[in-house]
C-alpha cells in the first residue's frame, strides 16, 4: 500500500491530515502507520503551525484502525519493526508540540481510537461508533495508549471499552468522557476547521506552553519494565493466531485461553 493513503495539507498556519484509504474505512497497513508518524514529526518540527486536524476520507470512517490482513502469517504484522512503528507513530500525535483536533466521522474503531485519544480535541458525529474490540483478536492495547483513555474517561469506562467490547455513539462517547465535542451527522469537518481556527487564533507560545506543562504534571506511567516488556506477548497466543485466521475466513472465533 503506497503512503500516498496519507494526504497532508497546509492552509492558514492549519495542518491537516487524511487518511484517505476509503475502500477499506481507512484501515491503516504498515506503510501508513510509518507515514502518518513521519507527517506529524513534520508538523511538529514546523513552528510556523498553530494547529493539526486528523481526519479520514470521506465521512463513514474516520479510520477502523490496523488492518488486520498485515497480522496474517507472513504478513507485516510478524515484522520486528511493527510494533515500534506503531508506538512511535501514536507517539508523534501525543507529542506534537502543536494542538491536535481528531475530526471524526463514522468509525473510530481499535488502532484509531489510539490516535483520537493522542489528540488534545475529539470532535465526533453523533453516529459515530468508538470501540475497541481487541478481545475479539485476543490482543491487547499497550500502556501507552491505555493511559490517555483512562486518564480522560476513568477505570469503568475502559472496561466497558476493553473487557466487555462496548461500542459508543457519539452521544455515548461525549457522556463517557471519551470526545471533547458531539455535533450532528454530516458537520464534521466544519466543525472541526472551526474548532481549529479558534485555537490558532490563541498564542501559540501559550498553547504549547499548557500542552507541554498538562502532560508534564500527569508525569511518567508507573509501569515496571517486565509489564512494558510484554506488551507484544499476544503474538505468541493460539487465541491471537487462530482468531486472525478467522477474521480471514469470515467466521467467529472460537478461544481457548493458550
Amino acid at each position: 500500500m503506497p503512503r500516498e493513503n496519507i494526504v497532508t495539507d497546509v492552509t492558514d498556519g492549519i495542518a491537516t491530515l487524511t487518511i484517505d484509504r476509503a475502500e477499506k474505512r481507512n484501515c491503516l497497513d504498515l506503510p501508513m502507520w510509518i507515514a502518518l508518524g513521519e507527517a506529524m514529526d513534520r508538523f511538529s518540527a514546523d513552528e510556523s503551525l498553530r494547529c493539526v486536524i486528523i481526519r479520514g476520507a470521506g465521512e463513514e470512517a474516520f479510520s477502523a484502525g490496523a488492518d488486520i490482513t498485515d497480522m496474517r502469517p507472513g504478513g507485516a504484522g510478524e515484522e520486528p519493526g511493527y510494533g515500534p512503528a506503531l508506538k512511535k507513530s501514536l507517539a508523534s500525535i501525543e507529542n506534537c508540540i502543536h494542538p491536535v483536533v481528531a475530526a471524526i466521522s463514522g468509525w473510530c474503531m481499535g488502532g484509531a481510537a489510539g490516535i483520537a485519544t493522542m489528540a488534545d480535541f475529539r470532535l465526533a458525529n453523533e453516529g459515530m461508533k468508538f470501540g475497541i474490540p481487541a478481545r475479539n483478536l485476543g490482543i491487547w492495547y499497550a500502556h501507552a495508549w491505555l493511559d490517555p483513555i483512562l486518564q480522560m474517561a476513568g477505570y469503568a469506562v475502559c472496561c466497558e471499552l476493553l473487557i466487555e467490547g462496548k461500542v459508543f455513539d457519539g452521544r455515548e462517547a461525549l457522556a463517557k468522557g471519551l470526545i471533547t465535542h458531539c455535533v450532528p451527522d454530516g458537520s464534521v469537518f466544519p466543525e472541526a476547521e472551526a474548532l481549529a481556527r479558534r485555537i490558532a487564533a490563541g498564542a501559540p507560545l501559550s498553547n504549547r506552553f499548557h500542552k507541554r506543562a498538562l502532560k508534564a504534571l500527569r508525569g511518567p506511567m508507573p509501569v515496571p519494565a517486565e509489564a512494558l516488556q510484554a506488551e507484544g506477548g499476544y503474538r505468541e497466543t493460539e487465541d491471537f493466531r487462530g482468531a486472525v485466521r478467522a477474521f480471514m475466513e469470515k467466521r467467529r472465533p472460537a478461544f481457548t485461553g493458550r
